[in-house]
């Protein structure tokens, strides 16, 4: 069976979605099926990945975003799509490709669109009004979306409470982590007044990392002396590298290498995750995979994932999200990072392609 993937949220610095779909396309193949991802980039590509094949459109360049872009001309991605001749159609994208799901009806192609965050979150990030001024636009564009296409699958129970709603039915798949290359690993020796957390997220202003840097100070008021890394790239990192000044912060950029963000990770005391609107947040899962505590926004997403002695939630703000840490780090070491590693053990990446695989209908 071929599965042809088009997602919309690409740039050279993409985690989450890069992540995904390598993983989706592993697991699809191990299945005995084919992998098709297409994506928006600056000029056309065609190219064969170990995971499968990945098609690159050229795509219109978000201001403001980071390097992202966006395939805003369905025309070119139907043409595609009539080409490649599908079994099934996923689309991670509520916005541009939402018109996908009439293409897929009229070829006779099941159709999936995936749902990752809430978009009246979203919008409110990015404006003055509040979530609930957005709620009723939202609706509107929601059910548009949802009568587009056979089947929404949304990966977390935040995502999906936009949707129910509205009264829409949606399947519930979580996504996964790498538990063999995210796993508990020897520690750095370190001063044990000196906790390390890491910040490892895009740099953007939905994100918040601002937060973290602010809830250094805070934890010094409480006599945590703790240092912050960021790891990530994205348009408010000059912003945010101002604002560190004279602060126990290092910032190490984009890590290319999954390895280099795995030993970051499982070197850190607690990783820190303050975006108030956060989706699944796969890098706070790889954190856990690593037996690293995780500290997040407790009106993400990740209030679903950071459970027990596995991290804390809190409110997104900087003297809430220190008490928090400070909460994490008095849990012994070794208790906590058990903790962790458990909750992660819970998303194994060949679940998740199982469950995806049984929705289309195939044998995993």
């Amino acid at each position: 069976m071929r599965i042809v993937h088009v997602a919309n949220a690409w740039a050279a610095h993409s985690g989450g979605i890069r992540t995904t779909l390598r993983a989706l396309g592993t697991g699809y193949r191990e299945a005995g099926h084919e992998l098709v991802v297409v994506t928006p980039g600056g000029s056309p590509e065609d190219i064969s990945r170990e995971w499968g094949r990945h098609v690159v459109l050229p795509g219109l360049a978000v201001p403001g975003s980071g390097g992202y872009r966006a395939l805003t001309r369905l025309r070119p991605v139907t043409d595609l799509l009539d080409a490649l001749r599908p079994d099934r159609l996923e689309v991670s994208d509520r916005l541009t490709l939402r018109g996908l799901g009439d293409w897929a009806r009229s070829a006779g192609v099941p159709s999936t669109v995936f749902l990752h965050e809430q978009l009246a979150g979203v919008l409110a990030a990015f404006s003055p009004f509040g979530p609930d001024r957005w709620r009723p636009v939202v609706d509107r564009h929601n059910a548009g979306t949802v009568e587009r296409f056979d089947r929404v699958v949304t990966t977390t129970r935040f995502a999906a409470r936009e949707l129910e709603r509205i009264g829409a039915a949606t399947e519930h798949v979580p996504l996964g982590v790498d538990l063999a290359l995210f796993r508990p690993r020897l520690r750095a020796v370190r001063p044990p007044d000196a906790p390390l957390v890491v910040v490892c997220s895009r740099l953007s202003r939905e994100k918040r990392p601002d937060l973290a840097v602010d809830a250094l100070d805070h934890l010094a008021r409480r006599g945590v002396r703790a240092r912050l890394v960021v790891a990530g790239d994205g348009p408010a990192r000059r912003t945010l590298q101002r604002m560190a000044r004279g602060r126990p912060v290092t910032f190490v950029g984009h890590l290319p290498e999954r390895r280099a963000v795995a030993d970051l990770l499982g070197a850190a005391d607690v990783v820190l995750a303050p975006g108030p609107i956060e989706t699944f947040g796969l890098a706070a899962l790889e954190a856990l995979a690593c037996g690293t505590p995780v500290v997040a926004a407790r009106t993400s997403a990740l209030a679903e994932l950071v459970v027990g002695d596995a991290g804390a939630v809190a409110d997104p703000d900087p003297a809430a999200l220190a008490d928090a840490v400070a909460q994490v780090l008095a849990v012994p070491p070794a208790r906590r990072r058990a903790a962790a590693r458990a909750r992660a053990e819970e998303f194994p990446w060949d679940r998740t392609t199982a469950r995806l695989l049984a929705l289309h209908g195939a044998a995993a």
